[in-house]
């Protein structure tokens, strides 16, 4: 081993020039795969470390429009400590009513927080605020135009700002909001009026154990002793379950993302050692001469390669693993939560593991073709077809490459999904390889054009020792990420733009009392005689069982059965909802009185296996509702409007407590004013305008657009790399031929014209192959992973694959400028 050795680091102390390429190649996958999982580990692990805080206690109980019993609040307390929080969406005004905004309002009580600490940003008049005073964002002072002292009407009541919230210790936990947080005590939001039957509102029961405190046993035994009773039970170890959801997900989408990256890093790795090999022939061939074993040789080279990979790898991982605290420094505001700052072995070996095993599935193949040549062969140059590699490197790449796909199965959280995920990977690259070969036997069968430029174009596509299997499957990566991407990223920036209608509503108006109907489409009429005013009754309930099986003894709920996680929207209706299409079943009459029937949205339906005659159980306000489906609907998301995917038939609810929402189309000139007149006409309306949320989601869908294409960028670097590599190779055999031309009489124009005619008529057949490849793969991004509306801007994504064929025919025609530099008697010596 002493003299592979010695040989392997007498080689390096002369440069790496030749496994530049691999080394690049191995950082930028290995660096992408350890930043996303150390990244998502440390966000996840903030979210662990502070669930106390965010969820607010050690244990929560959450039910919807009503408090809990004497019975009840007993139980709790036996437990520990409790607190008491009421949350609810209103309106908070200025008292001249010149402006209101959609507050998320929040009342609670002295024990709050029980994990954490709230308190005020600098100025405040008070620690906290108590009886007619209210505490609120800074976001909702610069809405609204006030200051500390100054007074905002929500409600019935108006409240004294007594400070800015500069630190709420259970935001996170609440989910996706639309409002700022306006945070008063029980007697305050008792006095605005808005706690009344029927109102959209949750009241949350924080429990803060003794310490030893089982806090999984006591979760299980409060959620089993209450089950029928409506309540959402968490404990600390997952106080975001759907921020934590989400992060779990993105983050193993962006690991196979990353993993695809180093897969493409590998086919470079497979270049870059070809390459190099090929640049050490001579070398080779003199060992052997001087008594080397081909033993010798393979070790000298594979421990070079080792080397270099080793440190290439180890350079990745550093870089990656300071990409947590990089991101925390350049936007930390933007995240959930600060993330646990720190290293994760768990994800950077994984991503040692598979900067490994790529670079020896990639590397061992041609290590073992330089093996098995004799002298002679080396000597006779690219002249001398490859062979097949021995059998044994063949089962050994086979190995590695198995041992990958188990690493990233065995590790997803989702094993199907990645397993999918990395078979579409390894057969894209196996499709470019059979095109690549497809394009080689074509161009040997085609009759030889006359125009001597055409016909060398042509020559070079099929020639002995020609590149164009490798050339096809880098650019074909690299054209197929960036169509990829293209895809994906249109996408996000369409959604808003295709999926809201042209005549979209211009607010949603909520908790509008049963009572108070009337005067409010009288008001509406009044304040915009043209506008479009469509009211329906709303509830809230929780399914609890369907098809006889409760949905708290479900070990797990299937993801797109989102609507058995926690209270939905409900409502009734005598008729189909517009916007909805009867797809199965049939719709009860306009009259009917018979026993309690449901209309079920149709995705909803197939994610549970539910059908037409199944039964449901709905609990609302703690009275549970057995109901059989009598339809499942088509619902079309689109129109903007109120859409429900539970709709029951008349004679169910209209006795239980509940109010009324509505949508309401007007001209903008017409919104602020408007506004103003229901917030001093029905104090207890709150009014969500349109724009708001689309700003809103608009924000996230940016925030997304930015992980996706910072993942991404990793794999086309990669797939750029990839292909100078592929160049690289081929550039021994393109000065040969630059060489012999010369001598022939051709001029470098003619070379030059020959050459980028073979690279236009590559990138014209892989843009086309690329093309679909990338709307195929960014579809399944979009509709399956992400769940969003299909709707690219095709003319972009055309745009930006003419653009990467442009850049692949600048790169090849770049990389070709040695071979026409190159002086035929210097380059006959050497060839």
């Amino acid at each position: 081993m002493n003299l592979p050795l010695r040989l392997a680091l007498r080689d390096l102390r002369g440069g790496l020039s030749g496994l530049r390429l691999l080394a690049v190649c191995l950082f930028l996958g290995v660096a992408a795969l350890a930043a996303v999982g150390s990244l998502s580990t440390a966000i996840v692990g903030g979210l662990a470390e502070r669930g106390q805080s965010i969820l607010g206690g050690d244990i929560q109980l959450v039910v919807a429009q009503r408090e809990a019993t004497p019975e009840e609040l007993a139980a709790f307390r036996g437990q520990g400590q409790l607190s008491h929080v009421t949350r609810m969406r209103a309106m908070a005004a200025r008292l001249d009513g010149a402006e209101s905004v959609l507050v998320e309002l929040k009342g609670v009580d002295q024990a709050y927080p029980l994990y954490g600490s709230f308190w005020l940003a600098e100025g405040a008049l008070s620690a906290r605020p108590s009886g007619n005073e209210v505490a609120i964002g800074p976001e909702l002072a610069d809405r609204l135009s006030v200051r500390i002292g100054d007074s905002i009407r929500i409600g019935n009541s108006e409240f004294r700002i007594v400070g800015f919230i500069a630190e709420e210790p259970d935001r996170v936990g609440q989910g996706f909001t639309l409002g700022s947080t306006a945070l008063v005590d029980r007697p305050g939001i008792a006095a605005t009026g808005l706690l009344q039957p029927g109102s959209l509102y949750t009241n949350a029961y924080r429990l803060k154990l003794p310490s030893g405190a089982d806090v999984e046993q006591v979760s299980k035994t409060l959620a089993t002793r209450f089950k029928d009773a409506g309540y959402q039970v968490q404990d600390r170890t997952n106080g975001a379950p759907g921020t934590r959801r989400f992060i779990e997900r993105l983050g193993q989408f962006l690991t196979l993302v990353g993993l695809t990256a180093l897969i493409v890093a590998g086919i470079g790795v497979g270049n870059g050692v070809s390459s190099y090999l090929d640049s050490k022939r001579g070398t080779i061939a003199t060992l052997k001469l001087l008594g080397a074993t081909s033993r010798t040789i393979f070790l000298s080279y594979l421990l070079q390669i080792g080397l270099v990979a080793a440190g290439a790898i180890l350079a990745g991982l550093v870089a990656g693993a300071l990409v947590p605290w990089v991101v925390a420094l350049i936007a930390g505001s933007a995240l959930p939560v600060p993330p646990r700052l720190g290293l994760y072995p768990t994800p950077l070996l994984a991503s040692a593991a598979y900067g490994l095993l790529i670079a020896f599935t990639f590397a061992i193949l041609p290590l073992a073709r330089a093996r098995t040549l004799p002298a002679a062969s080396l000597f006779r140059g690219s002249l001398e077809p490859l062979r097949r590699p021995p059998l044994t490197a063949l089962a050994g790449a086979l190995l590695s490459a198995c041992l990958i796909a188990a690493l990233a199965i065995l590790t997803a959280r989702e094993p199907a999904f990645a397993a999918g995920f990395i078979g579409a990977a390894l057969g894209l690259v196996l499709l470019l390889t059979l095109l690549g070969g497809i394009i080689c036997w074509a161009a040997a069968k085609l009759p030889r054009p006359r125009n001597p430029i055409f016909r060398l174009a042509l020559a070079n596509l099929h020639r002995p020792g020609a590149q164009t299997g490798r050339l096809v499957v880098a650019l074909g990566l690299g054209l197929t990420l960036f169509t990829t991407l293209a895809v994906i990223e249109t996408n996000l920036s369409g959604q808003i733009r295709t999926t809201i209608p042209a005549k979209a509503p211009s607010f949603f108006m909520l908790d509008i009392p049963v009572e108070d109907v009337p005067r409010f489409q009288a008001l509406a009429r009044q304040a915009a005689p043209q506008g479009d005013l469509v009211t329906i009754p709303s509830l809230r309930g929780a399914v609890v069982a369907v098809k006889g099986r409760r949905v708290s003894e479900m070990s797990e709920i299937p993801d797109g059965a989102w609507f058995l996680r926690g209270d939905r929207g409900l409502t009734y209706a005598a008729t189909v909802p517009e916007g909805s299409r009867v797809a199965a079943g049939k719709w009860w009459p306009a009259d009917y009185s018979g026993p309690p029937l449901i209309s079920l949205d149709v995705e909803a339906a197939r994610a549970v296996g539910l059908t037409v005659g199944d039964s449901m159980t709905v609990s609302i306000l703690g009275r549970e509702i057995d109901a059989t489906i009598a339809s499942l609907r088509e619902i079309n998301w689109d129109t903007m409007g109120f859409n429900f995917v539970i709709v029951f038939s008349p004679g169910v609810l209209e006795s239980a407590p509940h109010s009324f929402m509505a949508t309401i189309s007007l001209p903008e000139a017409q919104e602020r004013p408007f506004a103003r007149a229901v917030s001093r006409t029905f104090p207890t309306v709150s009014a969500i305008r349109v724009k708001e949320v689309v700003e809103t989601v608009s924000r996230m869908l940016r925030q997304l657009s930015v992980a996706v294409r910072s993942a991404a960028s990793v794999a086309i670097l990669a797939g750029i790399a990839v292909l100078i590599g592929a160049l690289a190779a081929s550039r021994r055999a393109r000065v040969y031929d630059s060489v012999i031309l010369k001598l022939l009489g051709a001029t470098r124009a003619r070379i030059v014209a020959a050459q980028a005619l073979e690279f236009t008529a590559l990138a014209l057949i892989v843009s086309a192959v690329a093309f679909a490849l990338g709307a195929a793969s960014g579809w399944y991004v979009v509709v399956k992973v992400l769940e969003l509306e299909w709707a690219p801007d095709w003319g972009i994504v055309a745009a930006t694959l003419a653009a990467g064929a442009v850049v692949t025919l600048l790169l090849g025609l770049v990389g070709s400028l040695p071979a026409l530099t190159a002086r035929p008697a210097r380059a006959l010596r050497t060839l």
